[in-house]
């Protein structure tokens, strides 16, 4: 059974969207606050989040920040529907999608079912190896070097970065990006999300974007991969 962590100060609306979600199939773990929805999710291990913005003590966005560092699971942020700023920041501190309250349970229902469907859709990587300007990437084993040192990735940033040396010396959109790595176009600021995980990336290998040794940035485009 695919389980969701909710997190949500309101309770009225912890427990209806608790017993829709239910209702669907799902089991639901819910916490009112940040702290104790980062305790449910380091004990339930669940397969997707619902975090609400507005929490007391850590906020939503910091709640979000903190689970992206652990994992790349599904993450659909519950904002305030005239706050665009909001919407935003969502997307970019890695939320996957968002929906502004008052929200349709049903609809709330089926962003959720898009989200967990297009992680499961992933393709799995072929076996071999990835070599290039001192990069070396197992793609079975999923482990990366950089000039003989092991790096660690999140698995959407090493998804990016195969598919990145796999294209290499070609100039790749963000929309097809989105498409190879995330499997579709979210709904908006799929661009942001992109420019946010090359980022990360690069944090990671030591690149940048300025004198960039393996990824540069094609302005307007979207991103290419260094030949040598």
């Amino acid at each position: 059974m695919t389980r969701v962590l909710l997190v949500d100060d309101e309770a009225n609306l912890r427990h209806a969207l608790g017993y829709a979600l239910r209702q669907e199939g799902y089991e639901v773990v819910a916490a009112a606050d940040g702290e104790e929805g980062l305790r449910l999710y380091r004990t339930t291990a669940p397969d997707a989040a619902i975090v609400d913005v507005m929490l007391p003590g850590i906020d939503g966005y910091e709640v979000v920040r903190r689970l992206r560092r652990e994992s790349d699971m599904p993450v659909l942020m519950l904002t305030a529907r005239d706050h665009e700023i909001d919407r935003i920041v969502a997307l970019e501190i890695g939320a996957d999608d968002h929906i502004g309250k008052p929200f349709s349970t049903r609809e709330l229902v089926a962003r959720l079912r898009a989200l967990l469907r297009r992680s499961r859709r992933a393709v799995p990587e072929p076996e071999g190896l990835l070599e290039a300007g001192g990069l070396r990437v197992d793609v079975g084993r999923r482990r990366v070097e950089r000039d003989g040192t092991e790096v660690a990735l999140k698995p959407r940033e090493f998804d990016l970065l195969a598919y990145l040396m796999r294209n290499k010396g070609l100039v790749v959109g963000r929309d097809r990006i989105m498409a190879a790595v995330w499997g579709e176009q979210p709904a908006g600021g799929g661009g942001r999300t992109v420019d946010t995980h090359v980022k990360r990336l690069r944090e990671a290998l030591g690149d940048s974007a300025a004198s960039p040794r393996w990824i540069e940035t094609v302005r307007g485009v979207g991103y290419r991969f260094r030949e040598g």
